[in-house]
């Protein structure tokens, strides 16, 4: 088999990147393949890098700024392949990935196979990634992979998928409205049309993590972003029930709803009303959110909402300096 596979690349002020995220697809070891990056209005240098790699088989277009997903369906409508690889512009891909997971593989143009892979996180040195096996690291049916994901808030990169021609017209574009988890929504419609997914654990791609520029970066979680995040949450819990409305399915869909509960509380109280008649049809409630247990002392003297802002800042603040320690072992070893 021969298949023509479409790497697409959204790309959005991603100059330190770029170069490297576009090898690691040039120096895919699957001969037949076209690569299409899309800058998104960037303001930095990224179109003229993209633009240095041009040639019959990368292909370079350019939008005004729309964000991520008006980007992917842009690079989607110029794509030819009978497969389709996502990859961020800050995110490589192992030399062998498509390959390794095209062995597993049907006939592109009419396969609903959906086939997934292993991913690791890294700032600087990809070979340093850390791969963290969850629970949807298997072979898993459409129902009881998103049965998993609510139930254990696991989740895949971008770059693990490899998708069909079949099921990318399936799932129609992405949803442009979405500002946060559109990646989490689109391959939630993905995984409910396939037949079965198929997870292939040779096959490898990393995803950079603690880059607050990345088209992805969910740092500041904004009205609109809180009003994405809902939407997809529902439709998950809508194509969950919709493929299996068993108990467990319904209590998969309330714990999800409870561990997402803090991000909308007290503030959102339009959308904590919506989560709670949510919780009452699926045969539930919600508590009132919890803080961890350091975070609930702290709350002693900061108060619950500044203890809150603290448990959602922290972490990220602890991921920049991770960050920033590797990045400067990063370039003591490139000298």
């Amino acid at each position: 088999m021969s298949d023509l596979v479409s790497i697409l690349i959204p790309a959005y002020n991603a100059e330190k990147w770029i170069r490297d995220t576009v090898k690691s697809a040039l120096g895919q070891t699957w001969s037949r393949k076209e690569i299409i990056i899309v800058n998104d209005g960037s303001s930095d240098n990224t179109l003229n890098i993209a633009r240095g790699f041009e040639s019959p088989s990368v292909k370079v277009l350019t939008q005004d700024n729309k964000g991520a997903s008006s980007a992917r369906n842009k690079a989607l409508s110029a794509a030819q392949g009978k497969y389709i690889q996502w990859l961020d512009a800050d995110d490589l891909l192992a030399p062998d990935k498509i390959s390794q997971q095209l062995r597993k593989s049907e006939d592109g143009r009419d396969s609903r196979i959906l086939i997934s892979s292993a991913w690791g996180k890294f700032y600087y040195r990809h070979w340093r990634a850390k791969f963290v096996r969850n629970s949807l690291w298997q072979n898993l049916s459409p129902a009881e992979w998103i049965l998993r994901k609510l139930d254990e808030n696991a989740w895949m990169s971008i770059e693990s998928w490899l998708v069909s021609r079949k099921l990318t017209e399936m799932a129609g574009p992405w949803d442009e409205r979405l500002s946060m988890d559109d990646d989490g929504e689109y391959f939630r419609r993905v995984v409910t049309l396939s037949e079965q997914i198929i997870f292939v654990v040779e096959a490898k791609s990393y995803c950079r993590t603690g880059n607050i520029n990345s088209i992805s970066s969910d740092l500041i979680m904004s009205n609109k972003k809180l009003d994405s995040q809902f939407v997809s949450m529902c439709q998950h819990i809508e194509s969950l029930r919709r493929l299996e409305d068993s108990e467990r399915a319904r209590g998969a869909c309330l714990k999800y709803l409870q561990r997402w509960l803090i991000y909308f509380y007290p503030e959102r109280q339009d959308i904590v009303e919506k989560m709670s008649k949510l919780a009452k049809e699926l045969g539930g409630s919600l508590l009132c959110p919890a803080l961890s247990w350091k975070y609930s002392l702290a709350s002693n003297f900061l108060g619950w909402g500044a203890a809150r802002k603290a448990q959602f800042m922290l972490p990220k603040v602890r991921v920049q300096a991770c960050k920033i320690y590797d990045g400067l072992l990063y370039r003591l070893s490139t000298r």
